[in-house]
Formats: C-alpha cells, sequence, structure tokens
C-alpha cells in the first residue's frame, strides 16, 4: 500500500471515530455535502474561486486525469470563501475547524471522480 493510500486509510479511521465520540455519521454529513458541491456549475464556480484565491492549479489537477494536488483546509476556505464555509457549517451541524479537513481530504478526490474526462 503507499503512503497516500495509508493517510487516506488512517484519516478515514479517525473520521469515523471522531463521528462515534460526537454521535454522527460524519461521512453522510459531509457525503450529502459533497454531492452540493459536485455539481457541474459549482465545480466551474470552484475552479474560477480557486483562481481568484491564487489556487487554480490546485483544483485543476483534481478535474485533470493527473495526480491530484493536496489541499490544506486554510486553502479550502479561500477557495469556498466564509460565506460558503458558513452555510456548510449550518447545514453539516459540524464546526468549521472539524468541517474544513475533511473537504480537504475529500474534496479533491470527489472532484476527480466527478471529472473523468478532465472536465466538469
Amino acid at each position: 500500500m503507499n503512503t497516500r493510500n495509508e493517510a487516506m486509510g488512517f484519516f478515514d479511521s479517525l473520521v469515523d471515530k471522531v463521528g462515534n465520540a460526537i454521535g454522527m455519521d460524519l461521512h453522510a454529513k459531509l457525503g450529502e455535502q459533497l454531492q452540493t458541491l459536485l455539481q457541474p456549475d459549482t465545480i466551474q464556480a470552484i475552479v474560477s474561486k480557486a483562481d481568484e484565491a491564487g489556487l487554480g492549479d490546485k483544483v485543476r489537477s483534481w478535474v485533470g486525469k493527473g495526480e491530484n494536488l493536496p489541499v490544506t483546509p486554510d486553502e479550502i476556505r479561500n477557495i469556498l470563501g466564509n460565506s460558503e464555509v458558513q452555510q456548510l457549517v449550518a447545514k453539516t451541524g459540524l464546526p468549521a475547524d472539524t468541517l474544513l479537513p475533511a473537504l480537504a481530504h475529500f474534496l479533491p478526490a470527489a472532484i476527480d471522480k466527478k471529472t473523468p474526462e478532465g472536465e466538469a
């Protein structure tokens, strides 16, 4: 198993443990909100916002066919914007300190899977 898969497995395990500790299925909560972020228009908006934040290369790597570049929770906040983050916090009931690292982990792979041909 490569290091990236090990890290993803560790993160998934951590998400499960945190979810169990607070009595909620974080994967389900995040999955619901990821679906809203994976609509073609929303992916295009994310690419545009990433360009404005100077992070377009990272997001384009998720849409493209190559390796997905990693992103930090702060970069996710810069890409989505504070108002979108606050909406996601309200919809999921998760604090931003939990939500942003989870999105930093799941969003690149989710966008990559949603754009197999390299376009939204």
